[in-house]
């Protein structure tokens, strides 16, 4: 086995897919002659990556709406997160490229360290399949979804909400409980978010909190106040 097998775990059964997701484009233009790159097995494994991280998050983050598990997705998927991935996995040091590339930093470069990463992904799905690719993808990835779990919502949408209304007005907006229904130990809770007499969103959580959080969320996405529809009497 490389080291690099030997780090994640995994025997490649055909090597040149190995060889491929760890090849630079710029190793072929300097030679000036066709050669195999890691940018057909970047655009697989960037599909796959995607798959495994919105299955993770859809059957683990119940509760958060389409819009928030989409932000969430994007913050694991970030090039940044990748390459932090990449630089743990130390997989600049395995990718042949041109020697006018590594003496430019390119071992060291957010773009090519998060695109070898993509690759190594697709080449482990064409190798070992979706099962290979998928434990790959959850081992690298821990650390960040244990983050999640413990702090998912990074970002604060009752403060975007608030912050973007009063840039249009100096009325903030009002949060009102609609229901709360179920046993004690087990209540859901259904909110209002209103602003100039606008119903500009609904949400639903097993807190209060939880529920005005997921309208502040939706009102963002509906945008109901450029439509100004008034709340139904």
């Amino acid at each position: 086995m490389t080291p690099l097998e030997e780090r994640i775990g995994y025997k490649f059964r055909n090597s040149m897919l190995l060889a491929e997701a760890l090849t630079h484009p710029s190793l072929g233009h300097e030679a000036q002659r066709c050669h195999f790159d890691y940018q057909r097995l970047e655009f697989l494994g960037d599909a796959v990556l995607q798959l495994v991280i919105t299955e993770y998050l859809f059957r683990n983050f119940g509760l958060e709406a389409e819009g928030q598990l989409t932000k969430l997705r994007s913050r694991l998927v970030s090039r940044e997160a990748l390459k932090t991935h990449a630089a743990a996995l130390d997989l600049g040091r395995y990718i042949l490229m041109g020697r006018g590339e590594q003496a430019s930093g390119g071992r060291e470069r957010t773009s090519t360290l998060a695109d070898a990463f993509e690759a190594l992904i697709g080449a482990l799905y064409l190798d070992g399949g979706l099962d290979t690719a998928k434990k790959f993808i959850l081992t690298e990835t821990r650390a960040d979804l244990e983050e999640l779990a413990e702090k998912p919502v990074d970002i604060n949408p009752k403060g975007d909400l608030q912050e973007l209304l009063q840039s249009i007005s100096p009325h903030s907006p009002l949060y009102e409980l609609v229901s709360q229904t179920g046993p004690e130990h087990e209540k859901m809770f259904v909110s209002h978010v209103l602003w100039d007499g606008i119903v500009l969103g609904q949400g639903t959580g097993r807190s209060k909190k939880q529920a005005e959080t997921a309208a502040a969320l939706e009102a963002m996405e509906l945008k109901r106040w450029e439509k100004g529809e008034k709340e139904s009497t």
